[in-house]
């Protein structure tokens, strides 16, 4: 498989620490796979680093073979990749429908007189959006929390919010910065589920960033492990669950 996200020699410092050493990887196109490591090892650093958030202190980072190496937000955003993150990113006075749209309308082609001026051609455009998001709110199995404003929706309705907002631009790739987070075992199951038709159904690749082992080796097909931002093991989920330099970074070394 050809990759859809090339990261060569990518290292990034604040100051006098280096948070990434020499990040390699290569992402194909229609998988899942996952990053994994101890708190503090550089994994949500590798994700902002992709999507134009901080610019690379050295390597590229290529996306279905073009450059994006330093490359603004909204531009990634534009090229296909989207993302959720760990600290939640909703807008909290918007109802669940609007913060959908607010996704749709950045890829809007009405110009602004035209909105003002409601023209046939964005009331057109405006009942595609809302369709759109809709679906992606049943798909969410959020229909029932269209209208409910974001502030008011339970942690785990708004990490799957988060995900359908992500998938409202298009995407070709989804990064998800710990989606499991806060949930119950319940809520872990249903998104283990939700991320795998995500896969299939929107033809979209899965870069996960969690440190629920459920989600990991349930679902990823393939991990990298970091640690001090450096890579320290990769491969199948089984292998990498074996690998001592895992366990000694997740559980330190024996006898300590």
């Amino acid at each position: 498989m050809s990759a859809l996200l090339t990261i060569r020699g990518m290292s990034h410092y604040f100051g006098g620490l280096k948070a990434v050493s020499n990040f390699n990887y290569e992402v194909p196109q229609g998988v899942i796979y996952g990053l994994i490591g101890p708190n503090g090892s550089g994994k949500t650093t590798i994700f902002n680093l992709v999507t134009g958030i901080y610019t690379p202190t050295e390597g590229k980072i290529f996306f279905e073979d073009k450059d994006i190496t330093g490359e603004r937000p909204y531009k990634i955003v534009q090229g296909g990749v989207a993302r959720t993150f760990q600290n939640l990113r909703i807008f909290s006075n918007l109802s669940a429908l609007d913060n959908i749209k607010v996704a749709k309308h950045f890829a809007s082609q009405s110009s602004i007189a035209s909105s003002v001026l409601r023209l046939p051609s964005f009331i057109k455009e405006e009942k595609s959006a809302k369709k759109d998001s809709l679906e992606l709110l049943d798909l969410m199995h959020l229909s029932n929390r269209a209208n409910e404003m974001a502030k008011n929706l339970p942690y785990g309705e708004l990490r799957r919010l988060e995900i359908a907002r992500a998938l409202a631009t298009k995407p070709r790739m989804i990064l998800l910065d710990e989606p499991a987070a806060g949930m119950n075992p319940k809520e872990v199951d249903e998104l283990m589920s939700l991320i795998t038709r995500i896969r299939k159904e929107f033809s979209v690749t899965v870069f996960l960033i969690e440190h629920h082992m459920q989600v990991v080796m349930g679902i990823c097909e393939y991990i990298k492990v970091i640690d001090f931002g450096e890579t320290i093991a990769e491969g199948l989920p089984e292998v990498v669950a074996k690998d001592p330099k895992v366990l000694e970074a997740y559980l330190g070394k024996r006898g300590a």
